[in-house]
């Protein structure tokens, strides 16, 4: 035979049949870093517990189900998705609204996905610290940290890439963690370009409230949604998560659209009294987001860190540049 001609045969079909390249399996004992706190796991997690909507949402999305024993804090405050539902399957909810001790140790877990003030609570039983003592192992949601420590950065998309590449790694899903994490970057990217060099428009996220309005500032996920759509919350120097503020405070930023949120899942009937307060309030009907009525209505699991945030991403950057030819399907 002529080894000029299988040379060349053999480059041929390594470019065909190059190995794929996994993400390494999870070596155990694993330590996370968990709000400047170190969780330590010896063995992936058998009898998981995930917290509110949105991180159930994370663990769906990783198909964690086989490790899940129940979650707890959904359907007492959303309307969920019967895709939701078909995920979730036979795992129980323990507690349809407030997270408490009796019913989590009652299913023998080894681990909970939860946050500050996403279930957990400073100064009661459940902490990381007190769940300790019933070998119950806790990963503390990232955005949620700044309720204890508002020393940090302003909200980024860091913090759903993180939580989603921690829960890769505790339950040995890396490969998945890594691909979900990959695309949505990808998407983001792509997302940018089309934004281009647009004019930055003012968004505000009005949540509930009527004498003053419950908002997102700095250290909230909307911050960073807002500014991956090109946007600028018009709360990006209040140095808080989730609270109240002043109807002046918004209003001196002049906003040009207001995000609004919904829990209900039957958008039309909340988000039309919000608009109502807006414009009956003096000073906002003032604004232009209200004249022109440039509102969008985002769910609770699209304003918190979880896989809905992409689809949210979009929905608020079609929403700013129209112009731009942006699509929530892309």
């Amino acid at each position: 035979m002529n080894n000029k001609i299988i040379a060349p045969k053999l480059i041929l079909l390594s470019l065909f049949f190059t190995p794929f390249i996994y993400a390494k399996e999870t070596v155990y004992p694993l330590s996370v870093n968990s709000c400047n706190k170190i969780s330590t796991f010896n063995e992936a997690p058998k009898r998981a517990v995930f917290n509110d909507l949105n991180m159930t949402q994370m663990a769906l999305a990783l198909g964690l189900q086989p490790s899940m024993v129940a979650v707890t804090g959904i359907s007492g405050w959303y309307k969920v998705t019967k895709d939701f539902n078909d995920a979730l399957g036979a795992i129980p909810e323990i507690s349809n609204k407030y997270l408490t001790l009796e019913p989590l140790i009652n299913v023998n877990p080894d681990f909970l996905f939860a946050g500050w003030n996403y279930g957990l609570k400073p100064g009661s039983e459940l902490t990381p610290e007190n769940l300790s003592r019933y070998n119950i192992n806790t990963l503390v949601l990232s955005e949620s940290c700044a309720h204890i420590n508002n020393k940090r950065d302003s909200a980024n998309m860091s913090l759903l890439y993180d939580d989603i590449l921690k829960l890769g790694k505790i339950f040995n899903k890396q490969d998945k963690a890594e691909h979900l994490v990959n695309t949505w970057k990808e998407q983001l990217d792509t997302l940018k370009d089309k934004i281009g060099n647009h004019k930055k428009k003012k968004v505000f996220l009005y949540d509930s409230g009527t004498d003053k309005p419950f908002t997102s500032g700095k250290f909230a996920m909307p911050e960073a949604l807002i500014n991956a759509a090109g946007g600028i919350n018009v709360m990006h120097d209040a140095p808080f998560s989730w609270a109240t503020a002043s109807w002046e405070s918004v209003a001196v930023n002049d906003p040009e659209m207001i995000i609004l949120v919904d829990y209900s899942g039957h958008i039309g009937q909340e988000d039309k009294s919000l608009e109502t307060v807006l414009e009956k309030n003096p000073i906002m009907k003032e604004t232009s987001a209200v004249k022109n009525k440039n509102y969008l209505t985002l769910s609770y699991g699209e304003i918190t860190p979880g896989p809905d945030n992409i689809q949210a991403i979009k929905k608020i950057a079609a929403k700013l540049y129209p112009e731009a030819g942006i699509s929530i399907n892309d």
